[in-house]
Order: C-alpha cells, then sequence, then structure tokens
C-alpha cells in the first residue's frame, strides 16, 4: 500500500462520513479497498460506545472468508460474564494503562494474554493489533469517549511494516467516519426517547423554533393509575420506579405498536396522539391500543402479584379534536406538544374513571367517529359536567358483549 492509495482510502472514508453513510457500510468499505490494495487484512472489529436506554454501544465486524454482516449492538460491560469479558480484552487493557496501540504476533509466540486471542489463533489468525483512539473530553456524549478497533491476518508472515503504518494512518480517519453517524444516531435516539418518534422526526427535520406549530385533528389518549396516590405513600422508595416502569412500559408499547404517539409522561399519567387522514382510522387504532394494554395488564399483574408486589390498573380517557401540535415555551426551553381545549377535556375526561368506577371513558366525539369496537359493546354512562368545561358531556364506556347479553 503506497501513499496515494492511503490517500485514495481517506479521501473516501472522508466522503461516506460527509454523506452520512451507514456505519456498517463504511467498515465494510474500509476493509475491502484496503485489502484490494495489497494490505493483509482478513479481519476487522470495530466497537464505539453509545447513548442508549437499552444498549452500551455498537459493534461492526467484517471478515474476509465470510459474507458481509451488519452492525450489533452491546448491553452493558460493567456485569456478570460482559464484565469479565471486557476486563481481560485488549481494549480495556489500554484505557486501563493509557495507551494507544497493542500487538500481539500470536501466530509466532506472542502471549495469548487477551479475550478472544485463543479464538482467533484456532481460527488460524497470524497477528493481532488493537487501537483506540480518543475524543476530547468535551466531545463526549455519554459514553461515546473514544473509537476501539482490532486487525487482524492470516497471512503466514504477518502484518508488514507498511500495513502498520497505513492501519496508524487510516485508522483515525475511520473514527471520524464513524463517530459522524454514531452522532447522528445518538440525536435520533434522544428525541425520539424524549419526544415521541414523530415530534422527533418534525425537531430533527427543522421545525424548533418557538410558536410554530400546526393545527391537526387528531385522537386524544390520556391515561393514569388507579389508586397511584395510595400505592406509592406505602411502597418502599427503591420500588416507585420499578411500578412505575412495569406500567408505563405497558401503556407505551400498547400506544406504539397501535401506531400513536406518547408526548408527555407526567407522573403516572400518559398524553398521547393519534393522528390519521381519516378520524375512523385514528380511533380504530386507539381502540386496538386500549384492547391491546389490557391483554398486558392481565399478564403483568399475575406476574408481580406473584412477586408479592402491588398492582394496580390503568384510567384512559379518550377523545377526539382539533388541537394546535408544535413548540411552545421560551427561547432557550421548548415543549414540543400539543394544546387546546380538547386536551384539557381528555384529562377531565380521564378523571371521571375513579369517580363512577370504569376503566375507560369516550367522549360523545370520539364515538361518532369511532367504528364499532371488536369484541365490546358502546354504553352511555350519562351526562356529566366536567370540570373546567363549559358544557356538560355524555360519556361513553365499553362493556365486553358477554357482559351486556
Amino acid at each position: 500500500m503506497n501513499a496515494n492509495d492511503i490517500g485514495e482510502i481517506s479521501a473516501w472514508l472522508t466522503t461516506q462520513g460527509l454523506k452520512g453513510t451507514d456505519e456498517m457500510d463504511i467498515v465494510n468499505g474500509f476493509c475491502q479497498r484496503a485489502r484490494a490494495v495489497g494490505m493483509r487484512l482478513d479481519r476487522g472489529l470495530a466497537l464505539i460506545d453509545t447513548l442508549h436506554p437499552v444498549y452500551e454501544g455498537r459493534a461492526f465486524q467484517w471478515d474476509s472468508k465470510e459474507p458481509v454482516r451488519g452492525a450489533f449492538e452491546y448491553g452493558p460491560t460493567n456485569e456478570g460474564v460482559s464484565a469479565e469479558n471486557w476486563e481481560r480484552s485488549a481494549f480495556f487493557h489500554l484505557r486501563e494503562n493509557n495507551e494507544s496501540e497493542i500487538r500481539r504476533r500470536i501466530g509466532f509466540g506472542d502471549p495469548i494474554d487477551f479475550f478472544g486471542l485463543d479464538t482467533l489463533v484456532a481460527a488460524g489468525h497470524q497477528d493481532f493489533i488493537a487501537m483506540i483512539h480518543r475524543f476530547a473530553q468535551d466531545s463526549h456524549i455519554g459514553d461515546m469517549d473514544c473509537f476501539y478497533s482490532q486487525w487482524t491476518t492470516m497471512d503466514a508472515g504477518g502484518f508488514r511494516d507498511d500495513d502498520i503504518a497505513a492501519l496508524r494512518q487510516l485508522v483515525p480517519v475511520l473514527a471520524l467516519a464513524i463517530k459522524s453517524g454514531s452522532l447522528t444516531r445518538i440525536s435520533r435516539t434522544i428525541a425520539e426517547v424524549y419526544l415521541g418518534e414523530d415530534a422527533a422526526k418534525q425537531v430533527l427535520e427543522g421545525r424548533i423554533s418557538r410558536g410554530k406549530a400546526e393545527r391537526i385533528s387528531a385522537v386524544l389518549w390520556f391515561s393514569d393509575l388507579q389508586n397511584y396516590t395510595r400505592i406509592s405513600d406505602n411502597l418502599a422508595p427503591d420500588e416507585i420506579i420499578p411500578f412505575l416502569n412495569d406500567y408505563a412500559d405497558a401503556v407505551i408499547s400498547s400506544i406504539h405498536e397501535a401506531g400513536g404517539n406518547v408526548l408527555k409522561l407526567i407522573g403516572d399519567g400518559t398524553l398521547a396522539i393519534f393522528k390519521a387522514e381519516e378520524r375512523e382510522d385514528a380511533c380504530a387504532r386507539a381502540l386496538v391500543a386500549e384492547k391491546s394494554l389490557r391483554e398486558k395488564l392481565k399478564g403483568l399483574n399475575q406476574r408481580r402479584m406473584l412477586e408479592g408486589r402491588p398492582v394496580t390498573e390503568v384510567y384512559l380517557g379518550l377523545h377526539i379534536g382539533d388541537v394546535f401540535y408544535g413548540n411552545i415555551g421560551s427561547s432557550d426551553r421548548l415543549d414540543f406538544t400539543v394544546i387546546g381545549p380538547a386536551v384539557n377535556e381528555v384529562s377531565r375526561i380521564a378523571s371521571m374513571c375513579r369517580f363512577i368506577d370504569r376503566s375507560v371513558i369516550m367522549s360523545s366525539q370520539f364515538v361518532a367517529a369511532a367504528p364499532p369496537p371488536r369484541g365490546s359493546e358502546v354504553v352511555s354512562i350519562g351526562r356529566y359536567a366536567l370540570r373546567g368545561v363549559k358544557r356538560a358531556q355524555e360519556l361513553f364506556t365499553l362493556l365486553p358483549l358477554d357482559v351486556v347479553d
């Protein structure tokens, strides 16, 4: 590999990073190009930590003798077997000793002292080099503070000096291209986790100006937990968050699976919307989410009762109306949400559940737009004056058909 080859590969990596090419495609392209111009490269592995509620990071592996693989996420490396493997790795050694590179000529008698080297030897690899490229302190996001990579060859002579020299020049450029894609991925993840998928998409597309909102017609979902105050008063402090997480997972997953968007978590409450070109479709998806939620609550409550933990049910209000959907707040603290009288009304509808002992209550507007629910009958429960709402409203609930009969 000569200086011209290195320059061309560097230029290609730069272009891919600027284009936002998928990280796995960048790793594949880099390895294939390096091998094509003579580098004795048979396997490459790159890792970069991320900021994600489940995964610690992403890994990208290329092998000259295997089909191209996709990237894979890895979980926490600070517990159990994962922690043991991590602490035996070459990467851990580099971090702990503040080194940037380590080599083992595993086919020529060097010690097999890092995790995975025995597997590489058994597969016929002769030479191994691991590298770490650190990011500046003020550019860290979460645990994403460096780029790890390791490279091996099965060539009988191992890596040549010019192979090592080329890796030292090219891997920092590869690291920069991967970091670029990872930062974009992190931005999207943070936005979706805290704003919801639809709101995140709009913010990332540039809708970030204060007061920028659109008028939409949407189905509104507001739910909270039955007897939450009493239950939380009697729970040990370290049990409150797991309790909320269990029920929030059931609510949020049901909404997302039916195509809804969660906008706010307010203590034990959840505000969500279902958007659709046709009102009937949005109502139908909200009813699907409600049915799915009840099924999930059965399984969740059975599990928690077996564990000796408190259980509850979810009160739900469903409404439909025109709302403003967009950015509200100050110049330096915005919330992407919905506002309008219908938002206040749906929370008041949900609050009626505890007074008339129903798990779901729907407005007359929702019932008028909704298709007939499967397996249930819509039953009027009378007219009620909702707090903060001028006119009394007729409200409805769902009853199983066998109860109606």
